[in-house]
């Protein structure tokens, strides 16, 4: 926990009761010094009780004092044990009811263009389980046939920093396993940035590469035919027999 609870109402606390600054009370409860002051000057938080950080065990009151004494001096949230890992978040992201019937397209656009990545990434990415990432995987949920592929980014689940992430450590953990990439997957496991700057022209697969002139080259190592008409056909030359007979 970085900032004090009732943050706000505990900037309004200390505005009131001490003599801090306006940046050491916004270092304090997260919030700008502008807005500090305008919770001095009655324009913000108007009518918002001020909250008792010390009384809440929050804030010892020798911090203020140090704080008082020097303008610089920042103060440090006392530490409360039952707050530990309070902001790891558990399980899937939470997604907004507007959004959440555009999962299904961002988890097969995931599928469709990062099949590298696992499905407890794709669910901590769009905010969804593991056996709807499966149904659209196997085919088999009940609304395939019309859903269509969509960036996850596109559609404000994620952000364009975390799916780089996710991507980089399927890249990563891959390695390490010895896999052998093709080009194709290759791209894949790019960020996005990178991708969009590598070069789209086609190459020849490697079994078929140099072949594109074959046929020239062995045009030009046949030997010229000559010319036939008709006559080459008909004047054959005579047989050993034809020579005795007339003899």
């Amino acid at each position: 926990m970085n900032k004090p609870l009732m943050a706000k109402a505990t900037a309004v606390w200390l505005v009131d009761n001490t003599t801090l600054s306006f940046k050491q009370i916004g270092d304090f409860c997260g919030l700008h010094e502008l807005e500090v002051q305008g919770i001095a000057d009655g324009d913000v938080a108007a009518g918002v009780k001020g909250y008792d950080p010390i009384a809440s065990n929050q804030l010892d009151a020798e911090e203020i004092r140090k704080g008082e004494a020097s303008p610089t001096y920042r103060l440090r949230l006392k530490h409360n044990p039952a707050a530990d890992g309070e902001e790891k978040r558990r399980g899937p992201r939470y997604t907004p009811l507007s959004k959440r019937q555009d999962r299904p397209a961002a988890i097969l656009w995931l599928v469709k263009f990062h099949p590298e990545l696992a499905d407890s990434q794709i669910a901590k990415l769009v905010g969804t389980t593991k056996p709807t990432i499966a149904s659209i995987r196997e085919r088999t949920h009940w609304n395939i046939q019309n859903i269509q592929p969509i960036d996850p980014v596109a559609l404000g689940l994620c952000r364009q920093t975390e799916l780089d992430a996710a991507v980089q450590k399927a890249a990563k953990k891959r390695g390490a396993e010895g896999d052998v990439m093709t080009d194709d997957e290759r791209r894949k496991l790019v960020s996005t940035e990178t991708s969009l700057a590598m070069s789209d022209e086609p190459r020849l697969p490697t079994a078929i590469a140099g072949l594109e002139n074959f046929s020239l080259s062995r045009d030009e190592d046949e030997k010229p035919q000559r010319d036939l008409d008709a006559d080459t056909f008909f004047n054959l030359p005579d047989s050993g027999d034809d020579e005795g007979e007339d003899d």
